[in-house]
């Protein structure tokens, strides 16, 4: 590991000589991002302010280039940024720290002796128990009110069996063949984690200071989410679906609290939708909670929500916002909720009353992450933008405009870098629709000169590119490309009608305003239109592999983790929602899927096609990079599949997704036609 309080030295010392150099005249020698930036790159994450909005504790995390691994310790820092200083030390991952009620302890969890654990640390000693040895990961981490107890959820496995069968007695020191694998469920894989168990997620509570044998207060076979505590510590709220064939309910989760002495379960929401994150108000009279009436998009955006406690009282809080919200947060005085709200692009701070006026706390061009508030207002969170990777910021919801910087500790490797300047783009659909991206100049942009261009399209289909910094992007930006980012329907951020934009449809008019955007930067002036590159991963592998069986206007594509063929994804894929959106099942009407499918296009590909994929991808298989691979062999075009070992969906390994970074480069590269060519 690296001598992390030396670099927070460093960082004192270079801004101090950049300073000096910029008063004096002196020009700086700036460099470009290049490859071996990527491995020195941290991260600053799950801020979390103390009760009296004195500290912040946050996790640290970096490369272990050793072992190829991503790591993380947890670190403190008071709001004047005074004192950086490092709480856990280790080759492992601490993560997830929450405050005890006083102030005094830490809870959180580490995977420290090979398996995640919870642990508690005392701030007045430093000192870390481990509180539990469980043979499954625990995760949401709840003090309760009075810090003798925590809550968590685990995973339980389920014991009945399916059909018994037994083989005859094994010989003694003979080697047999594992056993069969025997499934009765809709989904049983999932990525990430391969074949999974028949299990259901159950709260349960420990001591907090002894620790001990965790005490569930759950029951069924159901999966149970989100404990929160109630203002007397006497019941826990939380999500689940407690229903009969819950396998085959999309998202139509209630609202429920449990008595944690009679373990007696009770329902306080009822309605056709997802009803989720319970968040119960600081005088204990109200709970805030997520969810919408399922109208049967395909895609839904979440409204907040208010009932009492005892689930009377049913109202809406905020309706029709652009996307929905997160990190819902209780004013200290219970007079309405705080949420982060993701929109076209930025990520800010607002504010819900129970008067249902909604207000706009947090302005600029910038995206926040995570979000934790003291009671006297002072708020914790992360900040990125075009030129910044995430760090940790401060400020005080009544003075909001003052957003202190705490902790970059990314400055030290971006001081002397060069980045591509960055330029907001508002242009029209084909249809007359308002669409918002971005186009990143070359690193060394000269206004004279014309450059390669990189469309790169996100997944989802339903999420959206933002202003956070991307260090791919601005890597290819070193390298000479622009690179052109964008939301076209169907993307969050702008609200549920532009979100219904791909309604049945996907892909479809998507790929027509992508092209708005490309022939939007074109008209910039300084893009080479013979020299057009397009990537995307997942459901932006997707639209790649789309695009190229409908224009031959890029020189090269990439489309990384894609699906290929809806008639068999539907089917093989880790989850059975994906038949919604479609009208009908793949064998009611087939050609709804073919038609829908980049397979169905195959033969109109001319632009030379690379396919990369995780070999353990379970959310989009590895079938369905194959099919695309081979049909491309068959009909003899130009193309390549790149297999990444052991990887899901989303590469774990760090050296793996600076290998995609390097072979998109490298294909872009051998067919980009040079000037003078």
């Amino acid at each position: 590991m690296r001598k992390i309080t030396a670099r927070l030295t460093a960082i004192g010392l270079i801004l101090f000589f950049a300073g000096f150099s910029t008063a004096f005249g002196v020009q700086k020698n700036q460099k470009l991002l290049d490859k071996e930036t990527y491995m020195e790159m941290e991260t600053v994450g799950s801020p979390n302010i103390s009760p009296d909005g004195k500290h912040i504790l946050f996790t640290r995390g970096w490369i272990d280039k050793m072992n190829d691994r991503s790591r993380s310790n947890l670190w403190i820092v008071d709001i004047e940024g005074k004192r950086v200083r490092e709480l856990t030390h280790g080759d492992w991952r601490d993560f997830s720290p929450v405050w005890s009620p006083d102030g005094k302890k830490i809870a959180f969890l580490s995977d420290r002796d090979g398996t995640t654990q919870v642990h508690v640390l005392w701030l007045d000693t430093r000192e870390v128990a481990q509180l539990t040895h469980l043979e499954r990961s625990p995760g949401s981490l709840r003090w309760s009110p009075g810090g003798k107890q925590l809550a968590f959820t685990m995973t339980i496995r389920d014991s009945k069996t399916i059909l018994p069968v037994k083989l005859p007695k094994r010989p003694k020191g003979a080697k047999w063949a594992k056993p069969a694998v025997i499934v009765d469920r809709l989904s049983w894989r999932r990525d990430g984690r391969g074949y999974v168990e028949k299990v259901y997620s159950h709260i349960f509570i420990i001591d907090a200071e002894l620790g001990g044998t965790p005490r569930k207060v759950t029951s069924g076979d159901y999966s149970h989410s989100d404990p929160q505590w109630s203002y007397d510590g006497k019941k826990i709220f939380f999500s689940a679906t407690r229903k009969p064939e819950v396998e085959y309910l999309r998202g139509d989760s209630e609202i429920y609290s449990v008595d944690i002495s009679t373990h007696d379960i009770k329902t306080l929401t009822n309605r056709k939708g997802p009803d989720r994150q319970p968040r119960v108000s600081p005088d204990g009279r109200w709970i805030a909670y997520t969810g919408y009436n399922d109208k049967n998009f395909t895609s839904h955006l979440s409204n907040i929500y208010l009932m009492g406690t005892n689930g009377g009282n049913k109202r809406i809080l905020a309706v029709g916002l652009p996307n929905s919200p997160s990190s819902i947060i209780w004013a200290s005085d219970s007079s309405g909720v705080n949420f982060l709200m993701r929109e076209q692009g930025v990520s800010n701070l607002y504010f819900a009353s129970l008067k249902r006026k909604i207000k706009k706390i947090t302005e600029g061009n910038h995206y926040l992450s995570g979000l934790s508030i003291a009671r006297n207002g002072q708020v914790a969170t992360t900040l990125s933008s075009f030129h910044k990777p995430g760090y940790l910021v401060t400020l005080n919801l009544k003075r909001p405009g003052r957003i202190k910087k705490l902790v970059d500790v990314n400055e030290d490797i971006l001081v002397d870098v060069k980045l591509g300047g960055v330029e907001e783009m508002w242009f029209k659909s084909p249809d007359n629709l308002d669409l918002q991206g971005w186009l990143i100049k070359p690193a060394e942009f000269d206004p004279n000169k014309k450059y390669p261009m990189i469309l790169y399209i996100h997944g989802g289909p339903w999420a959206m590119y933002s202003v956070r910094f991307n260090w791919a992007w601005q890597n290819f930006a070193a390298d000479g490309y622009a690179v052109l980012y964008m939301n076209p329907r169907g993307s969050t951020g702008y609200g549920q009608d532009f979100v219904n934009g791909i309604q049945h449809s996907y892909p479809g008019k998507d790929f027509d305003d992508l092209m708005a955007g490309v022939d939007a930067a074109i008209a910039k002036g300084f893009i080479d239109e013979d020299n057009l590159f397009v990537c995307g991963g997942s459901g932006g592998g997707v639209l790649t592999a789309w695009i190229v069986g409908h224009t031959d206007r890029f020189r090269a594509a990439v489309s990384m983790r894609p699906v290929i063929n809806w008639h068999s994804f539907v089917g093989t894929t880790d989850s059975s929602n994906w038949y919604r959106q479609f009208k009908k099942y793949p064998w009611e009407d087939p050609m709804e899927y073919a038609l829908r499918s980049p397979l169905h296009y195959v033969g109109n590909v001319t632009t030379p096609t690379m396919v990369m994929t995780g070999e353990a991808d379970l959310r989009t298989p590895m079938g369905q990079s194959e099919e695309y691979y081979r049909a491309l062999k068959m009909l003899k075009k130009e193309t390549l599949l790149v297999r990444m070992p052991n990887e899901y969906h989303g590469w774990r390994r760090p050296s793996h997704r600076l290998l995609q970074q390097l072979y998109l480069l490298a294909w872009f590269e051998k067919y980009r036609v040079k000037s003078g060519e």
